[in-house]
């Protein structure tokens, strides 16, 4: 049986957001399948503790480690997206659907191109740290721009034996710097503490199917 077509994006959703010479911009990026408090939890708290001017939500069209039979539509993924992104800062965005980008290397070396003269951050929940080795290219992406982890439930230790940290543990910035991150050239990476959500998108959708 075929499948339904998938619902077309906005285009304004496939442009690269816009930023200035001389930002500090947060670039977020995931499945948000489905988006939730957590994820805007993150956000938040990136936004505050890195003293950034913008955080780019990078809504992917999917993830290569991921199963994505459960995937829900892009559209739906940006519209609910937008719905728990509230701060003004926070742009909800699918370009990389655009430019049929599919690895976060991919996605970091088309920003750094389009952008010259704006740092930005890589942001990540720590719960990614423990796989992030599998992650393709995963030294070009912690080569590319600085990396700001931050604390999810359950992964506050285990960050620490993680194959990542221990490659780059001289590039650890103390947290108390974390907000001059986005200025300092990669590799360059801190890990950020505070308020946790438990939270997660893959106990949403079990929740879902009841």
């Amino acid at each position: 049986m075929l499948s339904s077509p998938q619902p077309a994006v906005s285009s304004r959703y496939l442009k690269m957001p816009h930023a200035e010479k001389g930002l500090a911009v947060g670039l977020f990026g995931g499945s948000f399948n489905p988006p939730h408090a957590g994820h805007a939890l993150v956000a938040e708290i990136a936004l505050r503790r890195l003293a950034l001017d913008q955080l780019w939500w990078v809504v992917t069209p999917g993830n290569p480690l991921k199963n994505t039979r459960e995937l829900a539509p892009l559209t739906e993924r940006l519209s609910l997206s937008e719905q728990t992104a509230r701060n003004p800062k926070i742009k909800v965005t699918a370009f990389e659907a655009a430019h049929h980008v599919r690895f976060t290397a991919d996605t970091l070396a088309l920003v750094k191109a389009r952008n010259p003269g704006v740092d930005f951050v890589w942001i990540m929940g720590a719960d990614s740290l423990r796989d992030f080795h599998r992650w393709q290219r995963w030294r070009q992406i912690v080569m590319t721009f600085p990396i700001a982890v931050i604390d999810r439930p359950g992964a506050t230790l285990s960050f620490l034996s993680s194959v990542v940290a221990k490659t780059f543990d001289y590039a650890r910035v103390d947290e108390g710097d974390a907000p001059r991150l986005a200025r300092m050239k990669a590799p360059a990476w801190t890990f950020i503490h505070g308020p946790r959500s438990s939270l997660s998108s893959s106990a949403i959708r079990k929740m879902a199917k009841g």
